[in-house]
């Protein structure tokens, strides 16, 4: 185990260093998961969407009056989401830093559009910028960005090298409270379409207010750690949010146990695809 992983699980509050039972390498001594779990980047569809799906007959309103995408695509009515899920990622990004469509655009200073690699194994996703977020523009750039940097190299990973991280919400909620069910439902698009775009392994939602907005399912954090989820046909893993563990470091140790897990769980998804070619 190399020096700088020791500093990184200390800084963690992980000591003593704990050692994953399998190397990281993925291929190594992988455990394959169910087939319905392993396929390989599959691409979700618009039409599948679990939260959307809770919020059935909600009707999606347009971006500014006569707006249309960088594409050209007009965006009215019903047909939001569609032209959204059409978008490449220069236009997603436009549409995602001139949207309008809730509230939270009034006292923004920058759209959290995400960052990372385009087609990373990798999805962490939280729930929205906070005030550094908000005045950089990137996700994850405080201490909670300090902290989930620290978290990645421990597992032997890097932001913007095979990972991606985004949010649910693209602009901070005032105060840093938690976006409202019609904000998430506005933004949700966004998220689906970088989703669909990156094709990731493994999706690890970081917190309640995440977990719940991909999985429609209003539970505790604690209830859906230690699972293979589902989104959309992607695996997706429920661990804590780094800006809760500052609050709770004696949960450190629980976010160390879903990180070895999803390691685990990601080598078995890997395996699998390398089984089936």
């Amino acid at each position: 185990m190399s020096s700088r992983r020791d500093e990184m699980l200390k800084e963690m509050g992980l000591t003593p260093v704990w050692r994953l039972r399998a190397p990281t390498d993925r291929a190594a001594g992988a455990v394959p998961e169910p087939a319905s779990s392993a396929s390989a980047k599959a691409a979700p569809g618009p039409e599948q969407n679990a939260y959307s799906s809770a919020f059935s007959g909600t009707v999606e309103t347009p971006f500014d009056s006569g707006s249309a995408d960088a594409q050209g695509t007009q965006i009215i009515g019903d047909d939001r989401r569609g032209s959204i899920m059409r978008m490449d990622w220069p236009a997603l990004k436009e549409a995602v830093a001139q949207c309008r469509d809730c509230p939270l655009h009034a006292k923004r200073n920058k759209t959290v559009f995400g960052v990372g690699d385009e087609n990373a194994d990798w999805m962490f996703i939280g729930e929205g910028p906070g005030a550094d977020e908000d005045a950089l523009g990137d996700p994850f750039v405080g201490q909670a960005g300090k902290l989930l940097d620290n978290m990645l190299a421990a597992i032997e990973l890097k932001r913007g090298e095979n990972v991606y991280i985004a949010n649910v919400v693209k602009c901070r909620p005032p105060g840093n409270r938690n976006p409202e069910p019609a904000e998430a439902l506005k933004c949700e698009p966004f998220l689906q379409r970088q989703i669909a775009l990156i094709k990731p392994r493994l999706i690890i939602a970081l917190g309640r207010v995440a977990a719940v907005n991909l999985l429609a399912r209003d539970a505790s954090v604690a209830s859906m750690r230690g699972k293979v989820l589902d989104y959309n046909g992607t695996p997706l893993i429920v661990t804590y949010h780094p800006a809760y563990l500052l609050r709770s470091l004696t949960e450190k140790a629980k976010a160390w146990e879903d990180l070895c897990f999803a390691v685990k769980t990601m080598q078995g998804l890997v395996a699998a695809t390398a089984a089936s070619t």
